[in-house]
């Protein structure tokens, strides 16, 4: 594989890239003016049929990208439908957003899609499938499953994207992958979306693109212009306490509270509703069926819950565009996640802020976030108060404050 680096453009307008009337239109009803430089790097590339490694974070328009061109350049004469491209996806909802975006994209167009993943009864989407699409977008479990049973044909398949491949990769997919691509046509298009590039995705790219052109577009900064961070420094026992305080402080338009473990979540998210404050409370984790996870999250994006608690299940892939705040109630063991996590705020461009909660001992993880981001989060003023009741002493049995957070990477500035 030849690694063609292509360096970043000055983003075209819509209008200059070699789009069909009807998609010109489109973009237009839809409020899509100006591409994001990762769309007006993948676009033209796209539609010259190239195979295209795509990195940029998230937030920034990398669905559209790939999927305006597959759009422009569908056999709609076929009939019955047959799949032409194939998403993959790392969860069941990133490919129920891809699946919607999709649809949003292809206006009026007459576009069959199909959308496979699990937990949802696999009958319906082989009626699905039988009934003829274009596009199918899914999980790799679900899809393996399909091309077992024989109930997904891809013969005829002309591009394949694989959608946040390093979450797909990090979560132990890469068999189920390699064993899809091995099935697809060889005289195909491949792009590959993701937020980062490590080792592993280079060479499943070598094994299975041809000559792709690389597009960079991350930044390995979270944005000060669009995402402020603030950490806060508390005992496990005030976290609760604390967050309350910041959730009525700040009276975020919507919000994601993440935590680590599934079982927190559920007793977090019982805590925050049945404490009466706060109403408009849901929350997801990968106990929940699926059916409940997809009611969950269409309240959410329709606004009728403006607090999710979630674990990572949620930090990728997840596009609301009026999500304002993000807290870590509990921050992440891999740094890399603080960042997913984050970019679920200040979508394409808009304001955000994230909060995160560190207890005292964690002044490894927090050094290890900052280093990654290449950014010192700042203090927050709600330290103040933390201070105040764990230094006040209005307990003489209360055990003995916990020492102040410790960051090598602070020492170092």
């Amino acid at each position: 594989m030849t690694k063609r680096v292509v360096k970043r453009k000055q983003a075209l307008s819509f209008q200059q890239m070699d789009l069909s009337p009807a998609m010109a239109k489109n973009l237009v009803e839809i409020g899509y003016h100006k591409p994001t430089p990762i769309q007006a790097g993948l676009i033209p590339l796209a539609l010259e049929e190239w195979d295209v490694i795509g990195q940029a974070r998230t937030g920034t328009g990398k669905t559209a990208a790939f999927a305006i061109p597959i759009l422009e350049m569908l056999d709609l004469n076929v009939r019955p439908p047959r799949p032409q491209a194939l998403i993959l996806a790392p969860t069941r909802e990133l490919a129920v957003q891809v699946e919607a975006e999709i649809k949003r994209l292809a206006g009026r167009q007459r576009i069959n899609t199909c959308c496979l993943y699990g937990g949802k009864p696999i009958r319906q989407q082989i009626t699905r499938l039988r009934a003829g699409c274009h596009i199918v977008v899914g999980t790799p479990g679900r899809v393996i499953d399909h091309l077992n049973r024989k109930t997904l044909d891809v013969k005829d398949l002309w591009c394949v994207v694989l959608d946040e491949a390093d979450r797909m990769l990090d979560i132990g997919f890469r068999p189920d992958i390699e064993r899809i691509l091995r099935r697809c046509p060889d005289e195909r298009q491949t792009m590959l979306l993701s937020a980062t590039l490590p080792p592993e995705i280079l060479a499943l790219a070598k094994r299975y693109m041809y000559r792709p052109k690389l597009i960079n577009f991350s930044n390995k900064n979270l944005s000060s212009e669009t995402i402020e961070q603030f950490y806060i420094n508390v005992p496990g026992e005030m976290k609760y306490d604390i967050l309350v305080r910041l959730l009525e402080r700040e009276k975020p338009e919507q919000s994601i509270v993440f935590c680590r473990t599934k079982l927190g979540t559920e007793k977090l998210y019982r805590k925050l509703f049945k404490g009466g404050v706060f109403t408009a409370v849901g929350t997801i984790h990968g106990d929940m069926t699926q059916p409940a996870r997809d009611r969950m999250m269409k309240k959410f994006r329709e606004g009728k819950i403006k607090i999710l608690v979630a674990t990572d299940v949620v930090g990728r892939g997840i596009d609301i565009s009026n999500i304002s705040h993000i807290i870590n109630y509990d921050i992440p063991e891999l740094s890399e996640d603080y960042v997913h996590r984050v970019g679920r705020t200040a979508r394409m461009g808009k304001q955000g802020v994230a909060y995160s909660l560190v207890t005292p001992e964690q002044g490894d993880a927090l050094t290890a976030i900052e280093q990654t981001i290449n950014c010192q989060l700042k203090r927050d003023e709600l330290q103040k108060v933390v201070d105040e009741i764990r230094f006040q002493g209005r307990d003489p049995k209360a055990p003995k404050p916990a020492k102040k957070i410790k960051s090598r990477y602070r020492r170092a500035l």
